[in-house]
């Protein structure tokens, strides 16, 4: 990661060091986890006093905010670009796309779940708008994708939403702390769910693509 100048003084000169936080809190967050990131951590990677980031991210919630609208952006991508090479796709290949697409984005399963908790609801009205517009419209492109695909928009939006949700509480299961994992280690029959993400995960969209596409025939 380039470090930005000590002061910036031009537009240019804060894009670079907006970019630069942003990428110190994606780091910090891909090797500790999101609980972990903050704000003292990110400045010191960048090499700014704690004080300096708040000309650009009011709080440590806005930071990690704008990481997640990223986030939505990126999965967009990956799940449009996965059903565009796939030809008649049946369920379990719909879920199969929708799982690799969540699984190449750790760092946003992760976030999914603080922006829940905490991060939309402690940051300014404008900024929660913001990303609920980023959100919604990624959200919308989706759901398109998928009818293209062969779901009806209901279907489509039920898959999504349960992809969200799984995906988001998968993945902490997913990375368990290290007194998790002696445990698993003593007892591997408890760490058999947990430590599968892809695998359950497409496990529960395959269930999930089969019940709306047999309520789309029955409508």
């Amino acid at each position: 990661m380039s470090q930005p100048r000590k002061r910036a003084r031009s537009p240019q000169d804060k894009q670079l060091r907006t970019a630069a936080l942003l990428d110190a809190a994606r780091e910090l967050a891909m090797e500790e986890g999101v609980r972990e990131v903050t704000l003292a951590a990110v400045t010191a990677r960048v090499g700014l006093h704690p004080s300096a980031v708040r000309r650009y991210f009011e709080s440590r919630e806005e930071l990690l905010l704008e990481l997640a609208e990223q986030g939505w952006a990126d999965w967009r991508d990956h799940l449009i670009d996965g059903l565009g090479d796939a030809r008649d796709p049946d369920a379990a290949r719909i879920a199969d796309i929708v799982s690799a697409s969540l699984e190449e984005l750790p760092l946003f399963c992760d976030l999914l779940t603080h922006v829940v908790l905490s991060l939309e609801g402690a940051v300014r009205l404008e900024r929660a708008r913001a990303y609920k517009l980023a959100a919604t419209e990624a959200y919308d492109a989706m759901t398109e994708a998928l009818v293209g695909a062969g779901l009806d928009s209901q279907g489509a939006q039920v898959l999504l939403t349960s992809a969200m949700s799984c995906s988001a509480y998968l993945f902490q299961l997913s990375r368990p702390t290290a007194t998790l994992r002696r445990l698993y280690e003593e007892e591997p029959r408890w760490a058999h769910d947990a430590l599968r993400f892809r695998e359950q995960l497409t496990a529960l969209l395959t269930a999930v693509a089969l019940g709306v596409g047999k309520q789309q025939h029955v409508r």
